[in-house]
């Protein structure tokens, strides 16, 4: 199982390639080598998951009812525009030019670990995101986390 954890600050090159740091390439399962699945996340950012966590949540979507309409829009949203992706012998990835506008990405990127995957966002979306008030997060993992 990959367990990806912490923040980096990570940069995009001019062909659309970002280094992926070193603490969560390490992380990698063995079994997915290098390849990895890129989709766009809920929120405008890009998410990244080893290939055999990636297959996991495919099963749960893909097994859903077809003839749901519901279903069938989760389907389809979730899947679009996901693309394999590899890391190349520098450990970098290539972005798809479609998944880097999508999440606004141009020089600077935040790499967060997620536990099962990676976010990969533009700095100030990602702010944006972030909970500022420290009640408000301790009342929401107090909501989710510990509830009896």
């Amino acid at each position: 199982m990959a367990f990806f954890t912490g923040e980096y600050d990570c940069k995009i090159d001019a062909k659309g390639r970002m280094v992926l740091p070193a603490k969560i390439k390490n992380s990698l399962p063995e079994i997915s080598g290098s390849e990895l699945v890129l989709r766009r996340g809920f929120e405008p950012c890009l998410v990244l998951y080893p290939m055999v966590e990636y297959k996991k949540i495919y099963s749960k979507i893909a097994g859903l009812n077809e003839f749901n309409a519901e279903y069938r829009n989760l389907q389809r949203n979730f899947f679009r525009g996901n693309a394999i992706v590899e890391l190349d012998a520098a450990g970098r990835i290539l972005f798809p030019k479609n998944m880097t506008s999508y999440a606004g990405l141009e020089k600077d990127s935040i790499v967060v670990g997620m536990g099962n995957r990676v976010e990969i966002w533009e700095p100030s979306r990602y702010d944006e995101f972030l909970i500022k008030d420290q009640q408000a997060f301790s009342e929401l993992a107090e909501k989710h986390l510990f509830q009896e």
